[in-house]
């Protein structure tokens, strides 16, 4: 019985150093993934020290969270241009071709962390009207993750 206790907390404690700030099923994170979601996590964490880690759920609300922008009064969402399906290509209004958002289908997602930001300011700033928290990113890339 000892032995599988052992065991047992190995594992809880090699998921926390390894993987903080992801819940949900178990990943399997590239490095360059795992720092962008570390990032965003220390990020949140001075804002509310009392967030712990990110939510898929939180990620897929705003994934398919819809509004009316302010001015030119057109609803906007992440799935105007990425599609219900993130595996899939998508398009920008313009209709050029946007590679698939979920890093199951495009391995390069969420892995240089100027990019990533230059992309989350770009496009909550066009579905939001503002800039994500960290809160929000890492949610959002928790929710990609996921899939």
């Amino acid at each position: 019985m000892r032995k599988k206790t052992i065991y047992i907390l190995t594992i809880v404690i090699s998921f926390v150093l390894f993987y903080p700030g992801v819940s949900g099923a178990a990943q399997s994170l590239n490095p360059q993934m795992q720092s962008v979601v570390n990032n965003y996590l220390a990020e949140a964490q001075k804002q509310d020290s009392g967030i712990k880690g990110f939510s898929a759920d939180g990620g897929r609300k705003l994934y398919n969270f819809r509004r009316i922008h302010s001015v030119k009064k057109e609803e906007r969402s992440c799935l105007t241009c990425h599609t219900s399906n993130p595996a899939n290509q998508g398009k920008t209004t313009v209709g050029k071709v946007i590679e698939p958002l979920s890093p199951a289908a495009n391995k390069a997602r969420f892995t240089d962390p100027r990019k990533v930001e230059k992309w989350f300011k770009r496009n909550c700033t066009w579905v939001l009207e503002r800039e994500c928290t960290p809160k929000e990113k890492g949610d959002f890339v928790t929710y990609m993750m996921s899939l």
